[in-house]
């Protein structure tokens, strides 16, 4: 049997590879493994691939090959391109004789497979069956988009970071896909390995005395459109301000991998108001790295997946900043970082408020967030889960006063739930649908 890989980034890599070495996907001796490396960067050219950041030599030696599927497909674009559906099988033939194939079955293994380019490699190995693995918050939320009957057959299993001890994912449940933990034990020891030329870079670019104590996470918010640059350099001072309120005097900014390389001296200035060291990350180190290497007091961002793996991976307190403006923001209602958001806003302390530095409780977190989510998930995508609709009804009627920041009272509205506005008079006047009713009772009676 021929396993192929996809991953577009180092952290997929790495989730992917800690399955291989945890037996997830067979022995070693009964599998030809092929890793198919991605660059789905807006510009692929001007940034690094996987393949050739530090660390990947770790990885390497899981597969029999690597291959690089910007280079397959140039000059289209990994994130936008996926063959038409009647030249799916030459394309497969095509990548067959370039990877040496053969006739062999093959199965495959891949990321979001809602999106490409994980979409079009499933396109094209039409009879393969499939492995989706998600390295993130979102796997606890619904399936962003429909999946073709013929390709969710073929879905065997959800592989996920049990980030969340208890909490079921409810990405792909709709099509009876069985979602099963990556364990702890194998993404740690793999990030360890990865890290050790990302520790060197650290030890490089920090100074040895006075190391940050607190660590900041960037994202790219205002290149998905949900903020302005401006409000998300205002985030970053936010996040700067409350490290000074806990006390800090020396913090670290580590940008997200993806975000464009733009950066204010607004940053600079509010740290040298509060008196703070800041120091700005631009070594390609991946944030578990600087988790295990500083062991910060402190993690601080938004709604970065990375709070969660410092939590559940080393142990090391978090808190949020920013959250409140992004649940207000956050379009469509259907938007699949929702669930993340709501997950960090719900157990994560807020950093401007409350008391920052106490550990997380994880045991305690999948009972708390598990109504929660569900609800939230539910009304992102009422049709794919109407299983839920009793639950989250009577779940709302009792606790939607105590959670109203996750929940729009149009959704609850249109979906007929507690919360919403009850449907007045006026509005069934002006619904068309009522209108052509009224019409023809009217023409009945005349």
């Amino acid at each position: 049997m021929i396993q192929i890989f996809f991953a577009a980034t180092q952290y997929a890599a790495a989730t992917v590879t800690a399955a291989v070495r945890a037996g997830l996907f067979g022995p070693r001796a009964a599998h030809r493994r092929i890793l198919v490396v991605s660059n789905v960067a807006a510009v692929p050219e001007v940034s690094t691939p996987l393949d050739r950041m530090a660390g990947f030599e770790k990885l390497r030696p899981e597969f029999d090959q690597v291959h690089s599927w910007n280079e397959f497909i140039a000059p289209h674009h990994p994130a936008g391109w996926a063959p038409r559906a009647q030249d799916a099988p030459l394309w497969e033939k095509a990548v067959r004789l370039a990877w040496d194939l053969g006739d062999e079955p093959v199965e495959i293994a891949c990321e979001s497979i809602q999106a490409n380019p994980s979409r079009a490699a499933a396109t094209i190995f039409a009879d393969s069956p499939i492995h989706v693995y998600a390295d993130g918050l979102m796997s606890y939320g619904p399936t962003r988009n429909r999946v073709p009957h013929g390709m969710s057959t073929r879905i065997e299993r959800v592989l996920h970071l049990d980030l969340i001890p208890g909490l079921r994912p409810m990405l792909l449940s709709e099509y009876g896909v069985a979602p099963e933990p990556v364990p702890n034990e194998a993404i740690v020891d793999v990030l360890a390995q990865i890290g050790e030329e990302g520790a060197g870079l650290l030890d490089r670019a920090l100074p040895a005395v006075e190391r940050p104590t607190v660590v900041l996470l960037g994202q790219y918010l205002s290149a998905i459109d949900l903020i302005t640059q401006d409000e998300e350099e205002e985030l970053h001072v936010r996040m700067v301000r409350a490290a000074a309120r806990a006390g800090h005097t020396s913090v670290l900014f580590k940008p997200h991998p993806s975000a464009p390389a733009v950066y204010s001296r607004s940053l600079e200035t509010a740290a040298t108001e509060l008196g703070v060291r800041l120091t700005v990350l631009s070594e390609p180190v991946l944030a578990e790295t600087v988790f295990a290497r500083l062991r910060p007091k402190l993690v601080i961002g938004c709604f970065s997946t990375a709070l969660m793996t410092a939590a559940a991976f080393y142990d090391i307190p978090v808190a949020r900043v920013g959250t409140g403006l992004l649940l207000e923001r956050i379009k469509p209602y259907e938007n699949s970082n929702r669930v993340p958001l709501t997950i960090i806003d719900a157990a994560l302390p807020d950093a401007e408020r409350d008391e920052a530095g106490t550990h997380l409780e994880l045991d305690a977190l999948a009972e708390q967030l598990a109504p929660l989510v569900s609800a939230v998930g539910y009304c992102m995508q009422s049709l794919k889960h109407r299983d839920l609709r009793d639950e989250v009804s009577a779940w709302l009627a009792a606790h939607l006063a105590d959670h109203p920041q996750y929940f729009k009272k149009r959704r609850l509205t249109s979906l007929r739930l507690p919360g919403g506005s009850t449907v007045r008079a006026e509005s069934l006047r002006r619904n068309p649908a009522v209108r052509r009713v009224v019409r023809r009772i009217r023409a009945a009676q005349s």
